[in-house]
């Protein structure tokens, strides 16, 4: 787990490293033409070995924060592959997922790796709100079949798990 993402200002670069190689140019290019106004991470494990991340991108508007998730999620069904991705499978939708209308004025997009799973299963989610864009990034290594796990199917998204406290960005 990276020590560096402890809730504060991360920079730019920082973000476009979990995107593989090959487009983060394509990104980078975009993020200029949106100007963000920062970016924050914050990062953590859980003993099972879960590794989640969660970046929040502030732009200017909520225009450009709109504009940067057509980019990115597009027309592709999984938008930007990520670093630990498997280069075969991809990552698809997470047919379970049903954070739509959840909360007002917002959108949301969960997307799991299909498999065979790499080293690691990764599950990232895409989450727009007003001027801001996130990316939530969870991954776990073992076997196949043993990866990221989803809500559990008699949970409520909408309420927050008990014991769990959210992780704050101060500014």
């Amino acid at each position: 787990m990276d020590k560096k993402l402890d809730g504060g200002w991360v920079s730019t670069e920082r973000y476009l490293s979990e995107y593989v190689k090959g487009k983060r140019s394509d990104i980078t290019h975009i993020l200029k033409d949106s100007a963000p106004r920062h970016v924050a991470a914050r990062g953590w494990a859980m003993p099972d070995g879960t590794s989640s991340r969660i970046y929040l991108v502030q732009f200017n508007s909520t225009a450009f924060a709109q504009y940067f998730r057509d980019a990115v999620v597009g027309d592709a069904p999984s938008g930007v592959p990520l670093v630990g991705t498997s280069e075969t499978s991809g990552m698809v939708l997470d047919e379970g997922w049903s954070g739509a209308g959840k909360v007002e004025r917002t959108a949301s997009y969960a997307y799991e790796e299909a498999k065979p799973y790499g080293a690691a299963q990764v599950r990232l989610g895409y989450l727009v709100a007003g001027d801001t864009f996130a990316l939530v990034v969870q991954s776990r290594e073992g076997k196949e079949g043993h990866g990221s796990r989803s809500v559990p199917p008699d949970a409520d998204p909408a309420e927050p798990a008990a014991g769990l406290t959210c992780p704050t960005v101060s500014a």
